[in-house]
């Protein structure tokens, strides 16, 4: 693989950096560079920013409105806008199931949904996870039956939980795992994708408070929702091999390598402001060396990144390649909040949360830059367990990779 950009891809990357000099805000810059929440309203509107200028869905095909970059194109911005202080994108609307929508989905579907994906005008959330079905997620339990009434129609009613479901909250929408088929013989069978809205009555969205004192995530309960069947997404009882579809999509956008490129020099930013024993940190050769391993995994991992934006593009759906990013990303990002932690020392640890469960963590003691380091260490436990935990990520690889 050549690692050197092309003209045109030079060309490319100024573009992109002249382009986030110019509309990204700078409160929202900020706020990414110095680890501080990140409001609902702030991916919004630099979703629309993006929209406006072309580029809310870089990945998507032209014919529904994205930008259609190749793989090359989609790293550099990802690099760029990581650099700059862009916010990620949401996944939920973008990267996961507008891309089962363009496979799956009917036009009807395509027509209805999509656009509202791009523009930002619908914020989707994930239906998955539940009690006692998380990586066992063919386990789930929440029951779809069909009915059909004078006020609706050919509908389904909808009852049961989710549990770990991402900043719901503010969803329009949910896409949601359901079981259609309480009696097929194998787990897998017997589940459908449906697509919710989340105004509708009987839904109730209950928050979970996490170790950093953020509302990011929640249980959602279902009690006799209504579904139109004409939001189903494919065939009944066929969910399984749609879900399959859309997780390694999010195994492959969780491995961040732009955003830990931002995150190993903001590091490395803090080591050089700390002084230990009359010295910076970053001149200790321990954690100079622990700092230089995790730069060495975060460079492979980029490079097999490319690799798989190119195997992407093939075939327009990631592999099993997308469980070792999501376990070097996973692993990468926790590493580096470990050390930042490190870095600082007891000066993460007093931090304060404003009034809103939104709001900006501010230091008691210390540097102001230590304030988000203990809550950010805290949230990161989750990232080797969302999106399949790494463990099975192992078992996927095991199988479908070294044929074990």
């Amino acid at each position: 693989m050549d690692l050197k950009y092309t003209a045109e891809e030079l060309i490319f990357r100024d573009q992109v950096r002249r382009f986030l000099a110019e509309k990204l805000p700078r409160d929202i810059s900020e706020k990414v560079a110095g680890g501080h929440a990140i409001r609902a309203e702030d991916y919004t509107r630099w979703q629309k920013i993006l929209h406006e200028h072309g580029w809310g869905a870089p990945s998507w095909p032209k014919q529904f409105g994205g930008a259609a970059w190749g793989p090359v194109q989609l790293h550099i911005y990802d690099e760029e806008a990581a650099a700059a202080g862009a916010p990620r994108t949401i996944p939920f609307g973008l990267k996961m199931v507008a891309p089962v929508i363009m496979a799956f989905g009917s036009p009807a579907q395509q027509q209805r949904f999509l656009p509202r994906i791009l523009s930002g005008d619908d914020w989707w959330c994930q239906g998955y996870s539940e009690p006692g079905a998380g990586s066992d997620l063919a386990s789930l339990k929440t029951r779809a039956e069909r009915r059909t009434d004078d006020e609706m129609g050919d509908h389904y009613l909808v009852n049961g939980q989710k549990t770990w479901n991402t900043l719901g909250q503010y969803a329009d929408w949910i896409f949601c795992l359901v079981r259609t088929d309480p009696h097929a013989p194998k787990q897998q069978q017997g589940i459908s994708f449906l697509l919710i809205d989340m105004k509708s009555p009987g839904i109730t969205v209950r928050p979970i408070i996490t170790l950093d004192g953020a509302h990011e995530v929640n249980e959602i309960w279902f009690e006799n929702v209504k579904v139109p069947v004409a939001n189903r997404v494919g065939e009944e009882n066929k969910g399984w091999t749609y879900a399959k579809f859309l997780l390694g999509h999010e195994r492959a956008n969780i491995a961040g390598v732009g955003a830990s490129k931002r995150e190993l020099k903001r590091l490395k930013n803090i080591a050089r402001s700390e002084i230990k024993n009359g010295r910076p940190l970053l001149a200790d050769p321990l954690f100079a060396a622990r700092v230089a391993q995790v730069e060495i995994d975060l460079m492979a991992l980029e490079i097999t990144n490319l690799r798989a934006l190119a195997a992407e593009a093939q075939r327009h759906a990631p592999g099993p390649e997308a469980s070792v990013l999501k376990i070097k990303g996973t692993e990468i990002q926790q590493t580096l909040s470990e050390l930042m932690m490190y870095a600082v020392g007891p000066y993460a640890l007093p931090f304060q949360r404003e009034s809103s469960d939104e709001g900006d963590l501010r230091s008691l003691v210390g540097p102001e830059y230590a304030a988000p380091l203990a809550a950010t260490y805290c949230n990161y436990r989750k990232v080797t367990i969302y999106g399949g935990s790494n463990e099975i990520q192992r078992n996927i690889i095991s199988q479908m990779i070294l044929g074990l």
